[in-house]
């Protein structure tokens, strides 16, 4: 069996890593640069912080924020099966999905 991923080298603050990953070099050197960036930012605000903190609050803030797109989209998908369910009742019936000799 052959493996499918790619290696990819990105760098973040400065220093190299190569990635064997199955995802685009595009989209993984999109993540570095996001990581990369996000790093940076919280560096920024302090002249004192140790790499490895910014690096945690990093991963803290990026993750922060995958949770919050998670449940916009588990939001997004119960509004959507709302509106499906909503609308269902108006379709003629052969377009409504039903199961044949449901009630």
């Amino acid at each position: 069996m052959m493996d499918q991923r790619a290696l990819v080298k990105v760098r973040i603050l400065g220093d190299d890593y190569s990635l064997r990953t199955e995802a685009s070099a595009e989209h993984t050197k999109a993540v570095a640069e996001h990581v990369d960036r996000t790093i940076r930012a919280i560096l920024s605000g302090s002249s004192t912080m140790e790499t490895q903190k910014a690096a945690i609050l990093a991963a803290l803030q990026i993750t922060d924020e995958l949770f919050k797109e998670r449940n916009a989209c588990e939001s997004l998908t119960g509004d959507l099966r709302q509106l499906a369910a909503d609308i269902r009742p108006l379709l003629p019936p052969a377009k409504r999905g039903d199961e044949v000799g449901a009630a």
